[in-house]
This record gives structure tokens, sequence and C-alpha cells, in this order.
């Protein structure tokens, strides 16, 4: 079974989540958008799309609980329940998983130094 097949966001917790993204903004030039983050598409060697995307967003954190660091990071996978169920029978700490939606389905687990990782199974055909 294939575990994380690629990176599909990374999330960044701030104390002044507007004030992080202008900095970003301004001295990055990342095209932070209104929901506080940005889309990366991924492209070939040339620079044509090739079916994906990579999210970057600044937030208040709420989502990080119960995790302690100040970033969470999302890996994209191929078959969330199948893989949620094997880290359950290794023995490690699932937290949740969301039902499916427009974005794919989630799942959490906790690594053992208590950062929150996220894991997400696209919707067919993204």
């Amino acid at each position: 079974m294939d575990r994380v097949t690629g990176l599909g966001g990374i999330f960044f917790r701030a104390r002044d989540p507007e004030a992080l993204r202008a900095w970003y903004r301004t001295h990055l030039g990342i095209d932070v958008q209104s929901w506080g983050g940005t889309a990366f598409r991924w492209v070939d060697g040339n620079d044509v799309p090739i079916g994906g995307t990579t999210v970057w967003s600044i937030g208040g954190g709420e989502s990080f609980a119960p995790g302690t660091a100040s970033f969470m990071v999302n890996y994209r996978v191929a078959d969330l329940d199948g893989l949620l169920a094997l880290l359950r029978e290794e023995g490690c700490e699932v937290i949740d998983a969301s039902g499916p939606s427009e974005f794919g389905k989630f799942g959490w687990v906790l690594d053992p130094e208590g950062n929150k990782i996220e894991l997400w199974q696209p919707p067919e055909g993204r």
C-alpha cells in the first residue's frame, strides 16, 4: 500500500494572521488570497500545469489542536481509510477522519513529538 504520495499543503499558526500574511505578501511575493493562503499549482519543466496544487496558509490555529506546533503539514494519500487503519494497527495516535467533501477526505495523526499531521485523499480525478 502506498502511504504518502505527495505534499498537499503547509499551514502556519499565527498570533496575528493578518500581519503575518502581509509580511509574506510584501517580502516574499506570495499571492495571499482572502481565505488566508494561496495554492501553488504544479507544473512540469516547461511551466505547463500537471494537475495538482500545494496549499500554503496562515491561520489562527484552531485546527492544530491537540498538536502544539506552530505548523501542520498536509500529506496527499491514495487510500485514507486504509492508511488510518494501518496506522492504528501500528500503534499510532490517530485523531479523527472526516467524511467525503468537495475537497476530498481528511484524517489526522499525531507524530511521536505531538505534531498534528493532516492526511488528505483528494477527490477522484484531482
